[in-house]
């Protein structure tokens, strides 16, 4: 989840270095394996309705190189990672081994796509569109310039 405050970084950051004291993410891992995902989303909820933002959630797994790389690519690409902080609350939702399945049901399965899968919420939890990451693929990468489109199409109107 995304956070706009020094003092929002601080608390992320010893959220993440207590997960990975207690084991629930390991070294390399982007995925909270002991995350409740219907926690994720209603408090990625939670922010959205309170910064007019939409909720992006990136169904995937730790061992998928395919969630990393959009991972990586969300992370590093300047125009990105700004669409994303101005416009999304990004969630990762861990599906290994069918953990949140009712996440997956709720929205439509759309882990039947493949991972990782990309689905948008407005404000109000209403889903607005499913996409396959397959399509914003270019060669062993995903395109910059296919997924900006994405979260642009996607982005609330201001």
């Amino acid at each position: 989840m995304k956070v706009r405050s020094l003092q929002g970084w601080f608390v992320l950051g010893l959220l993440a270095a207590s997960l990975a004291f207690t084991g629930a993410i390991q070294a390399g891992d982007i995925y909270n394996e002991s995350a409740d995902g219907s926690k994720q989303v209603a408090d990625a909820l939670a922010l959205a309705g309170k910064d007019g933002k939409r909720v992006l959630l990136q169904f995937g797994a730790n061992w998928c190189p395919w969630c990393h790389k959009l991972h990586s690519l969300f992370e590093t690409d300047k125009d990105i990672a700004a669409r994303l902080k101005s416009d999304y609350v990004v969630i990762l939702i861990d599906v290994n081994k069918g953990r949140n399945s009712e996440v997956d049901s709720k929205y439509g399965h759309p882990t039947r796509l493949g991972l990782p899968v990309l689905v948008v919420l407005d404000a109000d939890g209403k889903q607005l569109t499913t996409k396959n990451s397959g399509e914003l693929e270019e060669g062993n990468h995903h395109s910059p310039a296919k997924v900006l489109a994405f979260l642009d199409k996607w982005s609330p109107k201001k």
